[in-house]
């Protein structure tokens, strides 16, 4: 699915601002630049177009884990609206090409063009730039955008190198060899025994998914995930319609004040993220005066996280027909641990009978890989 690399002539540039990286934040820092009036800009990008880690990672399921409305900047100055409360990856990608349209970015962007060093020429006072197609930039100032989700990384688990079954990152996702797109339909794997390594973020996404369309699917897990309920719906097109012009800043001020804890009257986002945050601040309202010392607020912190924790566990318990399986889903940590989930799907994959979960936190991870097969401790499921 990705733009092919274009061989071109090198470069040889001298700009105001150079901005390294075309994810969303290199985006908003030319869109910036822009609206200042800047038009000596050069932005250089790994990927074949704009959007950074939703131009990477295309796999089935994907889409933001934060209210669109909040996640997708520049709402307003593009004049689009989300279609869904969660919206898909391809849409959040198409997004980043419109801002990119929208202020003329294209005109000054380097696709498939790495930077391989940043020199400060101190007689100049400017910025000598290489990178790995042999362009020669001079740049009063460097923005540096690269983001830190574009890179796959594969696990170092012994004997990975010698899997010869097909296998790659989702990342990466091979449509060539699964079929479907990224709304699923994965035809692909209706003959085939699927692992999927990890229950992430990632994870959460694609195995309802894998679980529908694979002859067999393991899920092999070291750490269960809080999984609360995602509640994705269709927005309608005209939901802004009636609000005021800044509807998307003091939306996402909302959305910061609420989940920092602040004393806010409305919640306009009111999803997962500031549900528990106003459960913790529910906690403390009326105890925060002076006699309150830190071991009782701490206290008090506590028990709110306990509550919203035992509503965790409670879901998998209300979800999953199988009580051993169960278990081995419920999160045993604090709430912030590691990185909540939302789901409407994920749990329910684990009643279906083509699907089989491997918890390896007793062997601490996936033990080997062999030819053909993932190992965890004694037992050897081929894939």
């Amino acid at each position: 699915p990705y733009t092919p690399r274009q061989e071109r002539a090198a470069k040889s540039d001298r700009v105001e601002v150079l901005i390294v990286g075309g994810g969303f934040g290199g985006l908003l820092t030319g869109a910036r630049l822009r609206e200042a009036g800047f038009d000596s800009i050069r932005m250089t990008e790994e990927g074949g177009d704009f959007g950074g880690t939703w131009y990477w990672n295309r796999y089935p399921g994907i889409h933001c884990d934060i209210e669109s409305s909040v996640y997708m900047p520049l709402l307003e100055e593009v004049r689009t609206v989300p279609s869904r409360r969660y919206a898909p990856g391809e849409e959040i990608r198409r997004h980043a090409a419109a801002i990119a349209e929208r202020f003329r970015l294209y005109d000054d962007v380097l696709f498939h063009t790495r930077v391989t060093a940043l020199r400060w020429d101190e007689d100049d006072a400017e910025w000598q730039v290489c990178t790995d197609r042999g362009d020669r930039i001079r740049a009063r100032y460097v923005v540096v955008s690269s983001g830190t989700l574009s890179q796959p990384k594969l696990p170092a688990i012994p004997g990975v190198e010698s899997f010869r079954r097909h296998t790659f990152h989702t990342s990466r996702w091979d449509y060539g060899y699964t079929g479907g797109d990224q709304a699923g339909g994965l035809t692909g794997l209706a003959d085939k025994r699927v692992a999927v390594v990890g229950t992430g973020a990632t994870g959460i996404q694609v195995i309802p998914h894998v679980g529908r369309d694979a002859e067999h699917l393991y899920v092999f897990q070291r750490t269960p995930s809080t999984v609360d309920v995602r509640d994705n719906r269709d927005l309608p097109r005209n939901w802004t319609s009636n609000l005021p012009q800044g509807w998307q800043r003091e939306r996402m001020e909302n959305f910061l004040a609420v989940t920092a804890g602040e004393d806010t009257e409305t919640d306009l986002v009111a999803d997962g993220w500031t549900s528990t945050a106003r459960l913790q601040r529910k906690m403390l309202s009326g105890r925060t005066d002076d006699t309150l010392d830190p071991g009782e607020r701490e206290m008090l912190d506590e028990i709110a996280d306990a509550r919203k924790m035992n509503e965790i566990r409670a879901r998998v318990d209300a979800t999953l027909d199988d009580p051993a399986t169960a278990e081995l889903l419920k999160p045993w940590y604090r709430y912030m641990c590691k990185r909540p989930t939302f789901s409407d799907h994920y749990l329910q994959t684990f009643n279906r009978p083509n699907v089989t979960l491997i918890d390896t936190a007793d062997t601490g991870g996936i033990t080997a890989m062999t030819e053909t097969a993932v190992v965890v401790g004694d037992a050897e499921y081929e894939v």
